[in-house]
C-alpha cells in the first residue's frame, strides 16, 4: 500500500520475488523440470536428456520454432513477479536453426508489454506494447550464458517506460537448455566483439557474477554473452554472421 510495492506469485508452485544475487527459475536437473511449465506442440520434439560434455541432464527443443515451445506459468492467470535486472538463459544453440524466446514484462504504469527476441526477425519492430527483436548476433555451436538486460530494453524500446517486473517466459525451438535464472547484476560479458568465437582447449572462467550453482563444468567451452541494442544496430557483425551460417 502506498509506496510500498509487492511483486508475488498468484498461485502456489510460481517463482516468487526472492533476495540474494540471483533467482533460479528452471534447471533441467530433478525428476520432472518441465513439470511447471506448459509444453506446446510436438511433445517429442521437447525432452530432458543427459548430456556427455555437460555430465548432466538437459531440455532439447527441436523442430519448428513457431510451434515447439515451453511457457511459465502454465496458466494464464499466474505470474512469476521477478524484478531483477538481468535474465540469463543459460543454452546451446546450434547453428542454421531458428531460435526465439518470448518475455512478458509489466512497467511501472501497469502496461503489459511483450519482448520478442528471435532469430526469424532481420531488423528491430516496435509497437506501443509489443517489440520484435533480432537475434543475430546470439552465439551459437557453444554453451553461452545469454543475458538480457530487462531494465535496458524496457526503457530504450518503449520510450522511457520503467521495467517492474518479469512476469512470464517462452522458449523455444531449437536450443539445448539447462537453467534460466535472473541476476540483480550484470555479468561480465566474454564474448568476442566481433560477433566469433573461438575455442579453445583448456580451462575456461566462468564469470564470478554467474552463482556457483549455475555455473557450468570448467572444461566446457562457454561464453557469457549481455544482449543490448548497440549489437542489434551493427551491420557489419550481421552480415558477417549470416555469412557464417550460410557456410
Amino acid at each position: 500500500q502506498g509506496r510500498h510495492i509487492c511483486f508475488h506469485a498468484v498461485k502456489e508452485g510460481v517463482p516468487a520475488l526472492k533476495g540474494g544475487r540471483f533467482v533460479e527459475i528452471f534447471s533441467a536437473q530433478g525428476k520432472n523440470p518441465g513439470a511447471k511449465w506448459k509444453i506446446f506442440g510436438n511433445p517429442s520434439a521437447i525432452s530432458k536428456e543427459y548430456d556427455k560434455e555437460l555430465k548432466g541432464f538437459v531440455f532439447v527443443l527441436e523442430g519448428n520454432s513457431l510451434i515447439n515451445k515451453m511457457k511459465l506459468p502454465r496458466e494464464t492467470k499466474q505470474t512469476l513477479g521477478l524484478v531483477q535486472q538481468f535474465l540469463t538463459l543459460q543454452i546451446f544453440v546450434p547453428l542454421g536453426k531458428d531460435f526465439s524466446t518470448e518475455l512478458l514484462i509489466t512497467d511501472f504504469d501497469n502496461n503489459k508489454r511483450r519482448l520478442y527476441l528471435s532469430t526469424v526477425h532481420k531488423e528491430l519492430s516496435v509497437t506501443p506494447l509489443h517489440a520484435k527483436i533480432p537475434l543475430f548476433m546470439i552465439k551459437r555451436k557453444i554453451w553461452c550464458n545469454m543475458c538480457i538486460d530487462l531494465v535496458t530494453f524496457t526503457y530504450e524500446i518503449f520510450r522511457g517506460a520503467l521495467f517492474r517486473s518479469l512476469d512470464g517466459i517462452i522458449i523455444s525451438a531449437n536450443c539445448k537448455l539447462r537453467k534460466v535464472f535472473t541476476l540483480k547484476f550484470k555479468p561480465q560479458d566474454t564474448a568476442e566483439e566481433d560477433g566469433t568465437c573461438i575455442v579453445t582447449p583448456g580451462q575456461y572462467e566462468a564469470s564470478e557474477d554467474i552463482p556457483p550453482t549455475c555455473q557450468l563444468n570448467s572444461d566446457v567451452p562457454q561464453v557469457t554473452q549481455v544482449l543490448d541494442l548497440n549489437e542489434i544496430h551493427k551491420p557489419k557483425i550481421k552480415c558477417r554472421e549470416n555469412a557464417l551460417q550460410e557456410t
